[in-house]
């Protein structure tokens, strides 16, 4: 008999944390509805300067890195393709409709080691930063794992090479030196 409450109790409790989950994903899902997913696929995308296999883990909004935001097509973690063109970036999950990003949306580039859900070795996602179109200065912080290491080069080169004007360092405050 004790064994039979206990096992009904801790199935209550599963069902409770499982309705509350779902009842959070709702939320952001009405939350980030109206949040694009990317730019539209211009008809030529340029010649093609890199691409690579990458698992896509989450794009959250600028330096909320565990603020996972459900935008259309780039809601859940996924395999993808990664391909930078002379025209942008074209991110490709797996089921999912490609996602395009101009050179001049790319806002940031760097190296990260913490987003929602994943955590692994220093360095080892690739933190793209782009703004939303129609949401002028709002930057939401997409993360990548390169799946082979050779390829994090090629990838990190081509991007900082078609957004060079976007990614260069602020010059330093003449009044500090």
């Amino acid at each position: 008999m004790a064994r039979t409450i206990a096992t009904v109790i801790t199935v209550a409790v599963l069902l409770g944390l499982l309705g509350l989950m779902l009842r959070s994903w709702r939320g952001r899902t009405r939350r980030d509805a109206a949040l694009p997913a990317g730019y539209p696929l211009p008809v030529d995308t340029a010649r093609e300067l890199v691409s690579a296999a990458v698992l896509y883990v989450a794009t959250t909004l600028r330096a909320q890195p565990l603020e996972r935001l459900n935008i259309p097509g780039l809601g859940f973690r996924a395999r993808a393709r990664l391909t930078i063109t002379e025209a942008g970036v074209i991110l490709a999950l797996a089921g999912e409709e490609a996602v395009f990003i101009p050179t001049s949306a790319i806002a940031v580039l760097e190296d990260a080691t913490v987003a929602i859900d994943r955590a692994v070795e220093t360095d080892g996602l690739l933190l793209l930063g782009w703004r939303l179109p129609g949401a002028p200065g709002q930057i939401v912080d997409s993360y990548f794992r390169i799946l082979d290491p050779s390829d994090r080069v090629s990838v990190n080169d081509a991007i900082r090479t078609i957004a060079a004007d976007a990614l260069r360092p602020a010059a330093p405050d003449e009044s500090e030196a």
